[in-house]
């Protein structure tokens, strides 16, 4: 998310941060079962599956750009991290994480991960270099202005081997006319995906092709939310399709 509005960011130093506030339209859904289910819950148990490096058995996660905090427990349940660190720009969807970090404490099979929620800028994380086992960033970096700074930032905090999972909308899916209309997000930074993993190869990151997926979801296809592919009528083929979503397990390189 990104306008120019001067705010106080990491380390307590104000600046100006580039943020295009969300519409009122996306801060509804995204507290949607719609949101939790269909999108977020099958993002993280793709990106598990794209991890082959050891993690540890209680990891550090931070959670940039974590909303509203509906991803905490599905986090909490995967990886049963010792620590999740959410981080938002959003002061209102801040105040609603909060909330849903209180909620996993007093849920028995989420209330041994501690859970914090700080204000701040994915540009400049207020974060120890080196902290954080993991970094899960999922559909924010097609809100972030400052991309190659952010990247930057998630491989300061990352741990020597630390693991980047990202999951994105591309630029055919942000820029499709049904997305245009209901979201706002800043259109002159958005990517195909292989010009995400082309960042993130050049950020300072490693993963192979078996780290990657192309996943090709009904809900990321705005012309015609897959009804063609469902009534038999279109059957795009990969590597001849535009791709709308990208996951990829990148390991932090030395």
């Amino acid at each position: 998310m990104q306008s120019t509005e001067t705010s106080s960011v990491a380390h307590g130093v104000p600046g100006n941060v580039p943020f295009v506030p969300e519409s009122s339209f996306g801060v509804w859904f995204l507290r949607t079962r719609t949101w939790e289910h269909h999108v977020l819950r099958v993002a993280i148990n793709d990106l598990k599956r794209l991890i082959d490096t050891p993690l540890p058995a209680s990891p550090v996660i931070v959670d940039v750009g974590c909303g509203q905090g509906i991803s905490f427990r599905l986090l909490a349940q995967t990886f049963k991290p010792e620590r999740i660190i959410g981080i938002d720009f959003h002061q209102p969807s801040l105040d609603l994480a909060k909330h849903a970090a209180s909620v996993c404490r007093d849920q028995t099979d989420t209330r041994a991960t501690h859970i914090d929620v700080l204000h701040g800028d994915c540009a400049n994380l207020p974060l120890p270099d080196a902290s954080a086992d993991i970094v899960f960033c999922h559909q924010t970096f097609h809100h972030l202005v400052e991309q190659e700074r952010a990247l930057a930032e998630f491989r300061r905090v990352l741990k020597p081997g630390g693991v980047l999972l990202f999951a994105e909308s591309t630029d055919a899916y942000i820029k499709s006319w049904v997305i245009r209309l209901l979201f706002r997000h800043p259109m002159q930074v958005q990517k195909s995906a292989d010009g995400y993993l082309d960042m993130i190869r050049h950020g300072g990151f490693t993963f192979g092709a078996h780290n990657v997926s192309l996943p090709y979801l009904w809900w990321s296809r705005a012309k015609d939310f897959g009804l063609l592919e469902r009534l038999g009528l279109y059957a795009p083929k990969p590597g001849k399709r535009r791709e709308t979503l990208v996951n990829v397990a990148a390991v932090k390189t030395d």
